[in-house]
């Protein structure tokens, strides 16, 4: 069964950090590039992030660059998006996803995981 689990979210002050984690498994990992979507109330799905396994390429949301970092632990099929620096517009649902490579349609989803940054 392919699974894809986020955690890490939750309430913080503005300015603090949280680090997401997205565990992935039942399929290749090495196969599939790791992505960080999110999505707050009312508003379209936000690409934020990818990290490109084949070579380890980040890619950054211009909403995000500089506060927040994607890594990958390839020992655990693990992806981290550590966050730093919050601000309440960052609060949405943060969602990972398995696309074939950055930039292309997802083809796993995990099930998401609230960050809500209080002002």
């Amino acid at each position: 069964e392919v699974q894809l689990v986020e955690s890490g979210g939750g309430l913080v002050q503005a300015g603090g950090s949280l680090r997401l984690s997205c565990a992935a498994s039942g399929f290749t990992f090495d196969d599939y590039a790791i992505a960080w979507f999110r999505q707050a109330p009312g508003k379209e799905l936000e690409g934020v992030s990818c990290i490109r396994r084949s070579d380890g390429s980040t890619f950054y949301a211009d909403s995000v660059k500089g506060r927040f970092t994607i890594s990958s632990d390839n020992a655990k099929n693990t992806v981290y998006l550590q966050m730093n620096s919050l601000k309440p517009e960052d609060t949405a649902v943060y969602f990972c996803a398995a696309p074939q490579t950055c930039g292309w349609d997802s083809v796993y989803w995990g099930q998401g995981t609230q960050v809500t940054v209080s002002s």
